[in-house]
C-alpha cells in the first residue's frame, strides 16, 4: 500500500523542539535561551500596525477575495524595488504574492515538476524545503557543501540526471548563515541555463545581508526569468510573520502554472498582511536599516564570543543573516545533545539532524542557532551557558 503524501516526510522540526520543553521548569534566574527558530518575536512598528488597522476599519477589500498572484500594487511596488536593488528590470507580470515564501516554494515546486523528478539541494538544508519536495513525490538530491558551507558547481553537475528539473539555492543560507558570492550564484546559473534547469534562489533573508548593493547580477541576464526562479518573504523586514506574505520572481508563463497551485490552496494571500508590506516598502526604508544594522551587530557579538566557545572544541561553521551553525565538541549525537542541553544549559536550538539527510554523520556534530531574537547580552549569556556544558 502507498503512503500517504504527508507520512513520506518526518514531524516539523520547530514543533519538534518544542514538545521537549514539556515539564521543564526555568528558574526565574536562569529563563530559558530559545534560538530554535528564524522569525522575529517583536511585532511590527508602531505606525505599520497602525497602518494595518486602519486599512481594516476602513477598507471593505481587506476583507474580501483579491487577485490569486496577489495585488497588483504590491506586485507592482515589489518589482520596482526589485529592479532597483539589483540593477535589472523586473515588470510587475513576473510577479507574484504567495502566502509565505515557504508557498512560494512550494507553488513553483508544482509548476515545475512531475511524480519521480528531482531538485537539488545543498546539504544542510532548509528543512521545509526537504519536507515539501518529499510530499510532492519529488527525490531531493543531496548537494554536499565545503569549506565554508558553500556549494560546488562542478559537483553540481556530477548530479544531474535526466529527471533534475531544479537546483534550489538558499541564500544568505538557512541553516548555515552563509552569504553566496555573486559569482558562485552566477556559476549555478550558467550550469542551471545549460542544462534546461530552473535555478531557485530564496533570499528570505535578503535585507540582512551584510554586503552593500546587489548580492548577486541574476536580474541583469537576457531572459533571466527563463532560468530564475527568485523567492522572497515580508515576514522577516517588516516583523509579518503571522502575516503569511511571500513572493516569488520568474517567467509569467511559469507563473500562470504557479496561479493554478495557488487558487487551489489559498486562494489568494490575506489583504491586511499585503497592505501592511505595501505600506512597508513605501515608508520604512530606514526602519528596515535600522533592523539591518542591528542584526549586523549581533553577529558581530557572534564572532566576538566564538573564542571562548573554541577554546572548549566548538567551531563556528556559518555565520550571517539570522543564524550561526557550529560543530559540538561531545562524543554523542546533534539530537540527544539538543534535548539535553534543554534542561542541563536552560536553552532550546536546533540539532544538525535536521537539517542534514538522514544519516549523515556531519549532521550529528552540527547545531543551528537561531540568534536574530538576542541582543549582546543575550549572546554572552548563550555563550556562557554552552562552554560550561559538561557531557
Amino acid at each position: 500500500m502507498t503512503l500517504p503524501r504527508t507520512a513520506t516526510t518526518f514531524a516539523p522540526p520547530v514543533m519538534e523542539a518544542r514538545r521537549w520543553l514539556d515539564g521543564v521548569v526555568f528558574p526565574a534566574d536562569r529563563p530559558l535561551i530559545n534560538v530554535s527558530q528564524a522569525a522575529p518575536v517583536d511585532p511590527p512598528p508602531q505606525a505599520l500596525r497602525q497602518a494595518m488597522a486602519d486599512f481594516a476599519l476602513t477598507e471593505d477589500s481587506a476583507h474580501l477575495y483579491g487577485p490569486v498572484l496577489g495585488n497588483p500594487d504590491l506586485r507592482a511596488e515589489l518589482a520596482d524595488q526589485i529592479s532597483r536593488h539589483y540593477g535589472g528590470t523586473v515588470r510587475p507580470e513576473q510577479v507574484a504574492i504567495t502566502s509565505g515564501c515557504n508557498q512560494a516554494f512550494a507553488a513553483a515546486i508544482s509548476a515545475i515538476t512531475g511524480e519521480g523528478d528531482e531538485v537539488m539541494l545543498p546539504t544542510p538544508w532548509y528543512f521545509n524545503h526537504k519536507m515539501w519536495l518529499d510530499m510532492a513525490g519529488v527525490r531531493a538530491v543531496p548537494l554536499a557543501t565545503g569549506p565554508g558551507l558553500l556549494p560546488d558547481v562542478d559537483a553540481a553537475r556530477a548530479l544531474i540526471t535526466p529527471r533534475t528539473r531544479a537546483i534550489a539555492l538558499v541564500t544568505p543560507n538557512n541553516p548555515g548563515g552563509v552569504e553566496y558570492p555573486a559569482d558562485l550564484v552566477g556559476a549555478f546559473y550558467d550550469l542551471a541555463v545549460e542544462h534546461g534547469l530552473r535555478l531557485m534562489v530564496d533570499e528570505t533573508y535578503r535585507d540582512f545581508d551584510s554586503r552593500s548593493g546587489a548580492p548577486h547580477d541574476l536580474f541583469t541576464r537576457p531572459d533571466w526569468d527563463q532560468t530564475l526562479v527568485h523567492l522572497y518573504s515580508f515576514s522577516k523586514a517588516y516583523r509579518l510573520t503571522g502575516h503569511r506574505v511571500g513572493a516569488l520572481a520568474s517567467h509569467p508563463d511559469l507563473l500562470a502554472e504557479i496561479e493554478k497551485f495557488l487558487d487551489t490552496v489559498a486562494i489568494c494571500p490575506g489583504q491586511i498582511g499585503q497592505h501592511a508590506a505595501l505600506w512597508g516598502m513605501q515608508n520604512l526604508g530606514q526602519w528596515v536599516a535600522g533592523e539591518r544594522d542591528e542584526i549586523l551587530d549581533r553577529r558581530a557579538a557572534i564572532e566576538d564570543g566564538m573564542p571562548a566557545l573554541e577554546a572548549k572544541g566548538w567551531k563556528l561553521l556559518g555565520l550571517g543573516a539570522y543564524f550561526a551553525y557550529v560543530e559540538h565538541p561531545f562524543d554523542i549525537s546533534s539530537d540527544e545533545l539538543a534535548k539535553r542541553l534543554v534542561s542541563e544549559a536552560g536553552v532550546l536550538l536546533l540539532p544538525g539532524t535536521m537539517f542534514m539527510p538522514e544519516g549523515d554523520p556531519a549532521g550529528a556534530r552540527q547545531l543551528r542557532i537561531a540568534f536574530a531574537n538576542l541582543d549582546r547580552a543575550g549572546i554572552g549569556q548563550l555563550f556562557d551557558r554552552l562552554s560550561t556544558v559538561r557531557i
